[in-house]
C-alpha cells in the first residue's frame, strides 16, 4: 500500500470512529506502528486529525462519541483483558451496578459465572449477557432507550436508582484524565452514570490505554471519587499514557494493569497501587460536598437489592507495580 493510500484509510477510520489507537490502525493498514505514527504526524500537520495518547482523534479538541458498531471493534483484545481482570474483583453474592459500554459488556459476560450476584444496569447489552446466567439476578433501570449504545437514559433511569445502595459500580467512558476524571460525549449518558456512582460504595473505572489522557465534554466521575482503575499495558512508545497513570496513582486511584504481576493477596494480573484510601461509604455526585446533607442511601437486603520506548516510562510502570 502506497503512503497516500495508507493515510487516506487512516483518515477514513478516524472520521468513522472518532478515535482510533495506533495499534488498531497498524493492524488494519497492515504495517508497523512506527509507520502509522509517521502517517499520523503527517496528517496532523495538514490539520486533518489530532494525535492523542497512543492514537489519533478527530481535530478540534474534544472527541465525539462513536456508535456501538465502531466501538465494539476498537481495542477489542485490550477490553477482553480488562474484563477478565475486573471480573476477579467481584465476589459471590455481591450486589453491584454495571454501566453501559462495550468494555462493561465484556465484563458482564464473565460475571455470568459468579453465583448469587445481583446486577443493576441501564444497559440492554449487559442485561443480555447475563440473561441466561444461573443464579444471577438482573435489575434494569427505567428510562428512554438510547439506540447508539443500547442504554436506558433520562429521568426515568435516574429516578429508578434513587434509594439504591450497592458495593461497587463498574463504569466505562469516552476519556479519562487525572485532572478531570472520567468523561463522556453525551449529556444524558453522563447524568445516568452519575446516578450509578451515587448508588455505590466504591467506583471501578474500566478504560483501555487509548482513553488515557483523552478528555470529552461531560464529566461523569471526578478523579477523587474513583476508587480503582482497571486498564491494559500501554504500548512501549506511549510515554504520555504512563504519565497519566502515574498522575492518577498520585491522586489516590488504585491502578490494576491487565497482564501485570500479581501483588500480595491479589488475583492473577492485578497490580494495585496502595493508596491508604478506605472504601467509600458515601459517594457524592460531582459538585456535592462529602459528608454534607446527611447519610447516603442505605444498602437494602440482598433479596430486595439493596445491598499504566523509554527507560523513564519503564521505570514508572515498574514503580507502579512495586507499589
Amino acid at each position: 500500500m502506497f503512503a497516500a493510500e495508507r493515510r487516506q484509510l487512516i483518515l477514513e477510520m478516524v472520521r468513522a470512529n472518532g478515535a482510533v489507537s495506533l495499534r488498531e490502525l497498524a493492524r488494519v493498514v497492515q504495517t508497523s506502528e512506527v509507520t502509522v505514527r509517521r502517517d499520523v504526524r503527517a496528517l496532523e500537520a495538514e490539520g486533518l486529525l489530532d494525535r492523542r495518547h497512543g492514537g489519533a482523534v478527530l481535530p478540534g479538541g474534544f472527541t465525539r462519541e462513536s456508535g456501538f458498531p465502531q466501538k465494539s471493534h476498537l481495542a477489542s483484545a485490550e477490553k477482553t483483558a480488562i474484563a477478565d481482570l475486573a471480573a476477579g474483583l467481584v465476589d459471590e453474592g455481591e450486589a453491584i451496578v454495571v454501566g453501559a459500554g462495550t468494555t462493561t459488556q465484556e465484563l458482564a459476560r464473565r460475571l455470568a459465572r459468579v453465583p448469587g450476584l445481583t446486577v443493576v444496569t441501564n444497559s440492554l447489552l449487559v442485561a443480555q449477557a447475563l440473561a441466561h446466567a444461573n443464579r444471577v439476578e438482573v435489575v434494569m433501570t427505567g428510562g428512554t432507550l438510547r439506540g447508539s449504545n443500547y442504554a436506558l437514559v433520562g429521568s426515568g433511569a435516574e429516578q429508578s436508582l434513587q434509594g439504591l445502595r450497592v458495593s461497587r459500580a463498574f463504569l466505562s467512558g469516552s476519556g479519562l484524565t487525572a485532572e478531570r476524571g472520567l468523561s463522556t460525549s453525551n449529556m444524558l449518558s453522563a447524568s445516568v452514570d452519575r446516578a450509578l456512582v451515587q448508588a455505590a460504595a466504591e467506583v471501578v473505572v474500566l478504560a483501555d490505554h487509548t482513553k488515557l489522557g483523552t478528555d470529552t465534554m461531560f464529566q461523569t466521575v471526578p478523579t477523587d471519587v474513583i476508587t480503582r482503575l482497571v486498564t491494559d499495558e500501554p504500548p512501549a512508545h506511549d510515554d504520555r499514557a504512563a504519565t497519566e497513570l502515574q498522575a492518577l496513582a498520585d491522586q489516590g486511584v488504585q491502578i490494576a494493569v491487565a497482564g501485570g504481576a500479581a501483588g500480595p493477596g491479589q488475583g492473577p494480573g492485578v497490580d494495585p497501587v496502595p493508596t491508604g484510601r478506605q472504601p467509600r461509604r458515601d459517594v457524592p455526585l460531582p459538585g456535592q460536598r462529602r459528608g454534607h446533607g446527611g447519610q447516603g442511601p442505605q444498602l437494602r437486603s440482598a433479596a430486595v437489592l439493596g445491598d499504566q520506548q523509554s527507560g523513564e516510562r519503564a521505570a514508572r510502570v515498574a514503580d507502579l507495580r512495586r507499589r
